[in-house]
């Protein structure tokens, strides 16, 4: 394999290869709860009778305000999540033996409905134990300290378990079982040697009226689970707080941006296996446990198809590791698991969130090594614990839009590798990418990307792809990769009887032509790549009229940097093709069902309305752009204004306290920095006041964007502690109504000095400014409030 800087043309190559064996039915939702809608199989999962890639996103309704569940459900289905993942944490529903809450924030029945309304499944995760950064990983201190072997069949604790699950039974009455959205349930969490367990578990779920089509657990670390009883679920995080401060990047994290056929992540929980009980031998400490994992393969099992509930959507920040994941990460990591042959693309998390009260962290003080905010739960997600989108979001946004419209197909093709892998994961001249293919028709895919160590351009690509029926070799000529490139490129794909043999741009949706509008034909919306020119190929006998324009080898190059629209005929089969450049392919929604699928830009969050209206907030004036089929074209959508924006504008921080100096250490446990206690805060931090305008809080959704730096910042209204950072270098973004902070509030910020001693790891650019810091690190860079404006699209005259 030549090296991608040498000039030197290299042909790569992979081969199709079939399923290794026959497609079965396993008992799960076959003959055991059996669902209106879902089954599973052995290669894949099927909805409504037809195979189906599910795309579900973690969002924790005790983590989010309940007034903010319908726009965040509504923004993870515009993203194209089709499926809610939350936990339900016991300790946040009985912090007091007896005293069951399942009130306002906490009424996972209301949540569920509400998932049901706007058009989305459910998993519901019911632990019992949990983990999810949790006050004793969702135990409440009553369960903690309760003389049983925890995670075990001790009678004793699964009569605790029978309450709690009974609990939940009651709130979820009717809705669980074949006529609902709950698709799945996840029995306890990275329990690694107790198989029995899990069936008894889902004994006590069953007793309680609990019932899913599809039981799950997670399979990483090696985990032995039942046969046949819960479908393993895995994970995949780039990086992650759970390694030393000063660790280098761990090879479990590296080997996520490779294509390969291992599912494990043995490093997902790794660090608290020692400390948090999984087995005999747990007497109910937090220290107690086998804490060892059962030599099980690394591969998923026989009865059912790879799937995972834990991509990374972001990650989030221990106070002696502070991991920011940015939007190619996260989209890298996604995407190679779809050319692995994933079945279900689960991400934890998509939206995040925080605390609904202190203490319930984890934490140092609750045996864990880590300590973790006491209220911030933002994770770095996709859709932040403000409800601000994060670049991730528009990344993945893409490749859902392309599991929606393709899913059915790619679920029935398995994955192939190239003969050529990278020979290890330090590898960085080998190109990654790998096939999945029917036979027939596939795409390749290609991830040129990943953190900490920068890939160089990989020149001079051609890909041979062996089918059924022979080679296809494309592109015409060979095609530099640039560093970042996440791609797949379809080959032999047929839409609406038209077949392109190959083309380097992504598929993004199919648009069906509108019954209002008899001109529209069906349309292939293609994606280009950044530096990378969009070339197609059509099946002999297509002709192609349009942009762009066929070269000497008959294939058709599309130029320029605005949305074009080639139309491709083949005998009486026509259609439309809308290739989106990639400087737009970041505002692109596609929005609504298969069957009235509509493409918007924003740069703006935008989603359906209840009525199926475009909805959304905007910083300034909506502008949102709609394609209309028949006119080939892009047209403003006429928007109304629901809620007005307060003007956002700049906060002049008052200085009222100076710093002390930062001490290098404030304890340790397991090699890992202990957090500062409250009182050290009080004493040692920063303090400004924070006069907000009044005028500038009275918006929908007002923001308050704090830019600072220093080691843990929190923010006090009328004298309590409202929410907390720990510094990583990005920007802290709070929802102003959800931080409680009104018209005459009392707002301070606190900043807490880093010691250059401390041992705290930070992403390299936060350690370049902390290393050119002269002695403790703590400024404030600046404070600024940010109004959204709601809006709605206006009626049809």
């Amino acid at each position: 394999m030549p090296s991608p800087s040498s000039g030197s043309p290299s042909v790569l190559r992979a081969a199709h290869t079939p399923w290794e064996t026959p497609l079965t039915l396993p008992a799960m939702s076959n003959t055991h709860d059996r669902h209106r809608r879902y089954r599973v199989t052995n290669r894949y999962l099927e909805a409504d009778g037809q195979p189906v890639l599910p795309v579900s996103g973690e969002l924790h309704y005790s983590r989010v305000p309940r007034a903010r569940w319908e726009e965040r459900l509504r923004l993870m289905k515009a993203g194209g999540i089709t499926v809610v993942a939350t936990y339900a944490f016991w300790i946040h529903h009985e912090q007091t033996e007896g005293k069951v809450r399942f009130d306002g924030g906490l009424d996972v029945g209301a949540f569920v409905r509400l998932c049901a309304e706007i058009g989305l499944d459910v998993v519901l995760r019911i632990g019992p134990w949990c983990h999810g950064e949790v006050r004793n990983g969702g135990f409440p201190d009553w369960v903690q300290e309760a003389p049983v072997q925890h995670r075990t069949n001790d009678p004793a604790y699964l009569e605790l378990v029978k309450g709690w699950f009974g609990h939940l039974g009651e709130e979820l009455h009717q809705l669980t079982g074949p006529d609902t959205n709950v698709m799945g349930i996840q029995l306890e969490n990275e329990l690694y040697d107790q198989p029995g367990h899990f069936v008894e578990l889902k004994k006590l779920a069953r007793n309680a009226g609990l019932t899913a089509p599809i039981w799950t657990a997670t399979a990483w670390g090696g985990a032995d689970l039942p046969a046949g009883e819960v479908l393993p679920l895995f994970g995949g995080y780039g990086d992650g707080f759970w390694v030393d401060a000063d660790a280098p990047w761990d090879p479990t994290f590296r080997e996520h941006y490779f294509f390969s056929h291992v599912w494990d992540d043995p490093g997902i929980g790794a660090d608290i296996r020692e400390f948090v009980g999984n087995g005999a031998g747990d007497a109910g400490s937090a220290g107690g446990g086998t804490g060892a994992a059962a030599p099980a393969p690394r591969t998923p099992s026989v009865l059912f198809p790879p799937a995972t509930c834990e991509l990374a959507g972001g990650m989030a920040t221990a106070y002696q590791r502070r991991p920011w994941p940015q939007g190619l990460d996260v989209a890298a990591v996604a995407h190679n698991k779809i050319g692995n042959g994933s079945a279900w693309q689960g991400y934890y998390m998509f939206a995040g969130g925080m605390n609904p009260s202190d203490g319930l962290q984890e934490s140092q003080d609750t045996g864990y090594p880590n300590d973790l905010p006491r209220f911030d739960y933002d994770f770095h997600a996709p859709i932040g614990a403000s409800g601000r989108l994060a670049a991730s979001f528009a990344a993945l946004r893409k490749q859902h839009a392309f599991l929606a419209a393709f899913g059915d197909r790619l679920a029935q093709m398995p994955s192939s590798l190239p003969g050529a892998l990278p020979h290890g994961i330090e590898d960085t001249t080998t190109l990654r990418w790998a096939l999945r293919s029917d036979g027939t028709a596939g795409f390749v895919f290609i991830t040129w990307h990943q953190p900490h160590i920068p890939l160089p351009t990989y020149h001079d690509a051609r890909f041979e792809v062996a089918l059924d029926a022979g080679p296809v070799t494309f592109p015409g000529q060979p095609v530099d990769i640039p560093a970042g490139t996440v791609a797949h490129w379809p080959v032999n794909l047929e839409v609406a009887g038209v077949t392109i043999a190959w083309a380097t741009a992504s598929p993004l949706t199919c648009l069906e032509p509108s019954a209002e509008d008899p001109d529209s034909l069906p349309t292939l919306v293609l994606a280009a790549e950044p530096g990378i020119p969009v070339e197609l190929c059509f099946a002999a006998g297509t002709e192609v009229h349009g942009a762009g324009g066929s070269d000497a080898a008959g294939s058709y190059r599309i130029h320029g940097n605005e949305p074009v629209v080639a139309t491709a005929r083949h005998g009486e089969a026509r259609l439309d093709i809308l290739v989106l450049p990639a400087e737009v392919v970041d505002t692109a929604w596609v929005l609504g069902s298969p069957a009235r699928r509509e493409l918007v830009l924003s740069g703006d969050p935008v989603w359906l309305d209840g009525r199926g209206n475009l909805a959304g907030r905007s910083r300034a004036a909506a502008e949102v752009l709609r394609y209309r089929p028949g006119a080939r074209s892009f047209e403003p959508a006429a928007t109304l204004p629901v809620l007005p924006a307060a003007a956002s504008v700049d906060v002049a921080a008052e200085l009222v306290k100076a710093a002390g100096p930062a001490p290098a250490t404030y304890g340790s446990s397991a090699n890992r920095a202990a957090a500062p206690d409250p009182a050290v805060i009080t004493e040692l931090a920063r303090a400004y006041r924070l006069p907000l305008p009044v005028q500038a809080l009275a918006g929908a959704h007002t923001e308050l964007e704090i830019h600072w730096a220093g080691d843990v910042a929190r923010l006090l209204v009328d004298g309590a502690v409202v929410a907390d950072r720990f510094w990583d270098g990005s920007p802290w973004v709070l929802n102003v109504s959800d931080a409680g902070i009104g018209p005459g509030a009392d707002v301070i910020l606190e900043i807490l000095p880093l010691s250059p001693e401390a041992k705290v790891g930070l992403p390299a650019e936060a350690q370049r400014r902390r290393e050119a810091s002269q002695g403790d690190l703590a400024a404030l860079d600046s404070v600024r409030l940010v109004g959204w404006t709601a809006w709605r699209e206006a009626p049809a005259t």
